[in-house]
């Protein structure tokens, strides 16, 4: 029996929930592009997304998904024939390398495992190797959205640091802003990336870069510029629409507006801590529930597990119809597993406008879906879940 037909649960690793709020201020009619409110908000947004990552140098948008900011990255800074190394954690910082391969640039990953951060000795070593300075840059996530592993970036810059080599250090944070604590100045990253669909609560649609002045330096060398994605001409233009190359994306700016007031309404620390809880819950319930031929964490160490989504392990339990019973059944939705995990993994996102409730409905959603399909569970997640929530609040 379906008792599905009520307000539905999106707990993919993004797009996440949407607030009402964002909703709302996207439902208005075209305004004047040219001079006006649009225009004070364009520059708010820019600003305000410099906050958010912390950083003093300058924000590039483009009007697409993070795909669109890898490129742009890319771009900007590379050059055919350069190589870059890119720290193999999962599938999204191998995809990124793959874009730029397709760009004429070469790449070499240091292999690693789904289930462990990258190791900065072997980024250290690696660097020390290339006496040459062939590679010109570093390419890894913070958070890895296929296998949930969240990489300590300040380790990896200090392991380039200590190689004394000059690459620089892109850093995908599209899984992990405005969820996990980031420090694109303080902690030396060359280029961040980012987008609008996770952490930050807007549709699909912003791509966001912000690079170092090294990386800005970068880009007077570099030999892959696009029309759209060349960052020169949206530097400080005297004509407002060449920041966006073209027609500003109007609704998504008054979402982004909204949802940045939102998260600065909070507080950026408590934004951090709220999904911490959160996430602690979420590993609670899936401590709970493992078994040995059932769930398991797909992230070893608990230091390294982020807090916008977890990656679980099914075992013997199939993986499509457990998300099946929770979707048409429950109206919760759970993201699937990804390559090698497809069919025997589910993604719990945990990002973005979320509360206790969410989470636990969630969560109270997958054990009751367990208890339908005959699991056995030595103890009760969702009871676990509400015993971390109780003490947080």
């Amino acid at each position: 029996m379906s008792l599905s037909h009520g307000r539905p649960m999106v707990s993919i690793p993004g797009p996440s929930v949407i607030p009402d709020r964002v909703l709302a201020a996207m439902h208005r009619p075209m305004p004047n592009i040219y001079e006006g409110e649009l225009v004070e908000i364009s520059y708010s947004v820019q600003d305000d997304l410099r906050k958010i990552a912390r950083t003093e140098q300058p924000v590039y948008i483009t009007v697409s998904n993070g795909h669109g900011a890898w490129e742009m990255a890319i771009s900007n800074t590379l050059s055919r024939g350069d190589k870059v190394l890119v720290l193999e954690s999962g599938r999204f910082a191998v995809g990124w390398g793959e874009m730029a391969e397709t760009s004429g640039v070469k790449t070499e990953i240091l292999h690693g495992l789904d289930s462990d951060p990258v190791d900065p000795v072997a980024v250290q070593e690696r660097l020390k190797a290339d006496v040459s300075g062939e590679i010109a840059a570093v390419m890894v996530v913070q958070v890895d959205t296929a296998t949930s592993v969240r990489n300590d970036i300040p380790a990896i810059r200090s392991a380039i640091d200590a190689a004394g080599h000059g690459a620089l250090l892109m850093v995908d944070c599209i899984a992990s802003l405005g969820c996990e604590p980031y420090e694109h100045d303080e902690w030396g990253a060359d280029i961040t990336v980012a987008a609008s669909q996770k952490g930050l609560m807007v549709p699909p649609g912003l791509g966001f870069v912000f690079p170092s002045e090294k990386a800005l330096a970068a880009y007077d060398r570099a030999d892959l510029r696009t029309g759209y994605f060349d960052w020169g001409p949206r530097t400080n233009p005297e004509q407002h629409y060449k920041i966006y190359c073209g027609t500003p994306p109007i609704q998504h700016l008054w979402a982004m507006r909204e949802a940045l007031d939102m998260l600065f309404e909070e507080g950026l620390e408590n934004v951090w801590n709220r999904h911490r809880a959160l996430a602690d819950a979420v590993r609670a319930a899936v401590h709970a529930w493992e078994s040995d031929d059932g769930f398991s964490f797909n992230v070893s160490d608990p230091a390294y597990r982020s807090n916008s989504v977890t990656t679980v392990h099914t075992g013997e339990i199939n993986a499509t119809e457990l998300r099946r019973i929770a979707e048409q059944d429950a109206g919760v939705t759970l993201g699937i597993g990804l390559d090698e995990f497809a069919d025997r993994a589910i993604r719990i996102g945990h990002m973005g406008h979320l509360n206790p409730h969410m989470i636990l409905g969630t969560l109270g959603t997958i054990e009751a879906a367990l208890t339908k399909m005959g699991v056995p569970m030595k103890e009760s997640g969702a009871a676990a879940a509400v015993a971390v929530i109780g003490s947080a609040m």
